[in-house]
């Protein structure tokens, strides 16, 4: 009996949330080509040196690297290009008014498809934590295991 479809793999930045203090999520789209959206569709991506940046009144992604898809053309995708993400103007305005007096940052989430098949990005506006801010994010992780270990005893 034939299956249907696999959904395709959401392709997450999973060192996120350890760097960076998460502030505010936005979903976006993406302006990709074909070959893009194949390599996406088999999880061949890469989110880890990836940022935003605003210029000219639109937002680009900087340092995603989609693998070129194998079974495309002569034509290839350059894998680590600039690609335009796409946001309402007033979001844009809002975003770049924080990035720019705060010193915040814009950071990739992850890379998933819609239900319709359309590929999104969720962004976060960021600020870079502290090594003393990672080592209490990583003790309160490891006292809530401890407590979690402590009560499953218990039962």
């Amino acid at each position: 009996m034939a299956k249907g479809p696999s959904a395709p793999p959401r392709i997450t930045n999973k060192k996120v949330r350890y760097e960076f203090e998460l502030l505010d999520e936005l979903e976006a789209g993406i302006a990709l080509v074909g070959s893009e959206v194949k390599s996406l569709r088999a999880g061949k991506a890469s989110l880890a040196e990836a940022y935003a940046v605003i210029r000219e009144g639109e937002v680009y992604l900087r340092g995603c690297n989609i693998s070129p898809y194998l079974q495309a053309s002569y034509n290839q995708h350059v894998p680590t290009r600039e690609r335009r993400l796409l946001l309402h103007k007033r979001e844009i305005r809002k975003w770049q008014k924080r990035v720019t007096e705060r010193g915040l940052t814009i950071v990739p989430i992850e890379i998933y498809f819609s239900e319709r098949g359309i590929a999104k990005i969720k962004i976060a506006l960021a600020r870079g934590k502290s090594h003393a801010d990672k080592r209490q994010d990583i003790k309160k992780r490891d006292d809530r295991r401890e407590m979690d270990r402590a009560l499953r005893r218990r039962r």
